[in-house]
């Protein structure tokens, strides 16, 4: 129920402020309370038009498209410097908004931190991006490369990890040289629209920066669709890639996608034991499992396994869960209400298959809130729905196996492949098995990093194309080949006999 507390919002466009063309608005709630703090724009497909037209007069007639890269590059710093000036503004939203613990994610936009190091680093690589010579064997003829921004591009992020999914696509494609529009998910825009009003102090051609709110069908969908977007990028599960592939396959263009993840996690019977524990736990709980990496697919060596448990439950078992504003809590709610419910039926549908429950994340619930525990499924075999689905949510199983060749069919054994964990103490097994696992990053010894300057992306259907790093700006860039006549003469094509 609204309140005079709660907030309104409008949608942006050419550096101002909108009504959505509907007049109507939608609820967002603090997933620790419950409660609706918030009321969004319902955009609709005359809001994606206005959107659309302004970051196309951005590119083709504004300032935007004729800047130097160098200027591009001064221009992203600026944006990194407004962030870091306003990290705790931005970090307050998103924890209202999305349930994010605040010691987390606050200082993730502190100076120095890397969400706001990406715009330093996709800054310097303005100016870096060289053409190149080709040596066609032709006389008198001088051919080159050239690479080339795509014009309007689509974001379309995700609600667990809004401003940094955001960051990770929006650095590399303002660098490459195009214009934006950002399709945040309903469940989680409000700090993409905060962020929006501290960027005005970047001091952005109008145009650049554009986000438009709503539904998948009545926002998404046309803002993919829209003849002059270019370029999508989208970060979300399979399903919702699958229909947004195939959205932009009706005009093929080009889309980098991120999705769905159920990553494997090795555990060698010579692995460090209290190191694989702490990290495997480091890298699935504290999150509430809500990231597409997390590693809760945990394949373990028979000699181990019933040791590896024990502590694992032990471990987990301590986390603290509560209000995400609470410097003490180590896990927070699960981020909506629909996701929460999602979680809980997962948990309900694994114990009436029979799996055996050592850990019930259940009883972390509450009347007010979306709280969900450690969850811990032992003796999961491979095709069950718990091992080959995602859950997003708290929720590990755990299989026992004893060759490594099995083990490593058994990791492959999923229509994922975005990340995988080896626990071992022969560093050189490790490495012969990390070649073999199919999936865009594997973690030896550790779980869960993550650098602007290595990319991330999945093989299979956890989705194509890269972001982060050099491949993540390559993506928002086309390449041209220019061939130039030296000595111009052309033969007639149709001589006289």
């Amino acid at each position: 129920m609204a309140t005079k507390q709660n907030r309104t919002f409008k949608f942006f466009v050419n550096n101002a402020w909108h009504q959505p063309a509907s007049e109507t608005y939608f609820d967002s709630e603090n997933p620790s309370t419950g409660q609706v703090w918030a009321h969004v724009p319902d955009c609709d497909q005359t809001d994606v038009a206005r959107a659309v037209a302004a970051a196309r007069s951005a590119f083709y007639e504004g300032p935007w498209g004729a800047m130097l890269p160098a200027e591009r590059g001064r221009m992203l710093r600026r944006i990194g410097d407004a962030i870091s000036r306003h990290a705790d503004r931005l970090g307050e939203i998103e924890t209202r908004d999305n349930g994010k613990l605040a010691k987390n994610i606050t200082p993730s936009l502190k100076p120095d931190a890397w969400q706001v190091d990406s715009w330093h680093y996709y800054a310097g690589m303005c100016d870096k991006f060289e053409g190149s010579l080709i040596p066609a064997e032709m006389r008198d003829m001088h051919n080159y490369m050239k690479w080339e921004p795509f014009g309007v591009c689509a974001l379309i992020l995700p609600w667990n990890s809004p401003l940094g999914t955001l960051i990770w696509k929006l650095a590399p494609c303002l660098a490459a040289g195009n214009t934006v529009v950002m399709k945040p998910s309903e469940h989680s825009s409000c700090s993409t629209l905060e962020l929006m009003d501290v960027l005005l102090e970047a001091d952005l051609p109008p145009g650049v920066l554009n986000v438009v709110t709503g539904f998948g069908r009545t926002t998404g969908e046309p803002l993919i669709d829209h003849p002059d977007v270019r370029l999508v990028s989208f970060t979300g599960g399979t399903a919702g890639g699958r229909a947004a592939a195939g959205i932009a396959a009706r005009q093929v263009k080009p889309i980098v996608m991120e999705l769905g993840g159920k990553s494997p996690q090795i555990v060698l019977a010579d692995a460090d034991l209290d190191l694989a524990v702490n990290g495997i736990a480091a890298g699935i709980f504290p999150a509430g499992g809500q990231s597409c990496i997390s590693g809760s697919r945990l394949l373990v060596h028979e000699k181990v396994i019933d040791e590896f448990t024990d502590r694992l439950v032990d471990v987990v078992n301590k986390a603290r869960i509560g209000d995400p504003n609470d410097p003490r809590t180590q896990i927070g709610p699960m981020a909506n209400k629909p996701h929460y419910e999602s979680v809980l039926a997962r948990i309900d549908a694994a114990e009436r298959c029979g799996h055996k429950l050592l850990l019930d994340g259940r009883t972390a619930c509450r009347e007010t809130g979306y709280f969900i525990g450690p969850t811990i499924f032992a003796d999961v075999p491979n095709n069950a729905d718990l091992a080959q689905n995602e859950t997003f949510g708290p929720v590990v199983s755990t299989e026992r196996w004893s060759d490594e060749q099995s083990v490593i069919q058994t990791a492959n054994d999923t229509i994922y492949g975005l990340a995988g964990g080896i626990w071992s103490g022969d560093v050189a097994r490790a490495m012969r098995m990390a070649d073999r696992i199919e999936a865009g990053t594997i973690y030896i010894n550790n779980y869960f990093n993550a650098a602007t300057q290595s990319p991330v992306g999945g093989f299979k259907q956890s989705g194509y194309g890269r972001e982060n790093g050099f491949e993540g700006m390559r993506c928002f860039m086309q390449t041209k080949s220019v061939w130039l006549a030296t000595n111009p003469t052309q033969a007639d094509p149709f001589p006289e006999d």
